[in-house]
């Protein structure tokens, strides 16, 4: 599902950087400045779902993130920054995943995970030092970007970017950057809910109703060559084993990914995973 109203679009950027604070469906209708009544018709009809069943969702999904990478921190501490009580926190944690935050914590700190895009598939993560002797500290510049917003399973991605490539083709040079920007974890997520945005750099006279600053700043970069497959557990290793004993911790931005090769036919792509970090 491509979001095509640039106002919800609007909404989703306030709300995915507001999420640790206490936003209340009100707060992001003004934010917009709609009624809350017109607003929440608005966004149900674009997204499918209600305003607070997304903020529920995504408040849920970030929190399980965090319980992840912020190792140190205690789950009643997690659970208080994104708005619960340590009970209500469990509570809601295990309605949504069937886990409780326990179990959870204890079954990412495994050394291998199921690959959602294939269930039946586990993978071992490398060594700590594996994803350290592959990983360059670097201040990316800001990235002015024509940008399409999806919220849909990333199985469906390669389609959509022959589609966006298609309608924008008059934009793109020979220095033109093919990034993606990724908001969620699909090994947390469920996929059909994934929110992600395809988008091209573009020169500082582009002026279009989703043309967007990404911003740059400190980021983790691991070049990966290799199948698109493979893409999902090497992001998973930089999390679960690189991340937590890296000495940094993740920034409030989201993580992309910068394509610098793409062999459609034989699934093969080089490309920078860029981790957000502090």
């Amino acid at each position: 599902m491509i979001i095509k109203k640039s106002l919800i679009n609007k909404s989703i950027e306030y709300i995915l950087q507001h999420i640790d604070e206490d936003i209340s469906i009100e707060d992001v209708a003004n934010h917009c400045n709609f009624s809350k009544y017109h607003f929440s018709r608005m966004f149900k009809e674009e997204t499918g779902v209600s305003i607070y069943a997304f903020i529920k969702r995504i408040r849920m999904d970030q929190s399980s993130v965090s319980l992840k990478v912020e190792k140190d921190k205690t789950i009643t501490d997690i659970g208080v920054n994104y708005g619960y009580s340590s009970s209500n926190y469990s509570s809601a944690f295990s309605k949504q995943y069937s886990i409780c935050p326990v179990e959870f914590r204890k079954a990412i700190n495994s050394t291998c995970v199921s690959n959602p895009f294939c269930p039946s598939e586990y993978n071992t993560f490398k060594s700590f030092e594996y994803y350290d002797e592959r990983i360059i500290i670097q201040n990316l510049a800001d990235f002015k970007v024509i940008y399409e917003r999806y919220i849909e399973n990333y199985s469906d991605i390669g389609g959509n970017w022959d589609s966006f490539m298609e309608r924008y083709k008059t934009y793109i040079k020979p220095d033109t950057l093919l990034i993606e920007k990724s908001y969620d974890d699909p090994s947390i997520t469920e996929l059909e809910k994934c929110i992600y945005d395809l988008c091209i750099t573009v020169g500082e006279d582009v002026e279009l109703e989703n043309v967007t600053t990404i911003k740059g700043g400190k980021f983790a970069v691991y070049r990966f060559n290799g199948y698109i497959h493979d893409i999902f557990m090497t992001f998973q290793g930089i999390f679960n084993i690189w991340l937590p004993r890296s000495g940094y911790k993740m920034d409030e931005r989201y993580g992309l990914g910068i394509y610098h090769n793409i062999d459609r036919k034989n699934n093969h792509v080089a490309i920078d995973l860029c981790i957000a970090i502090k």
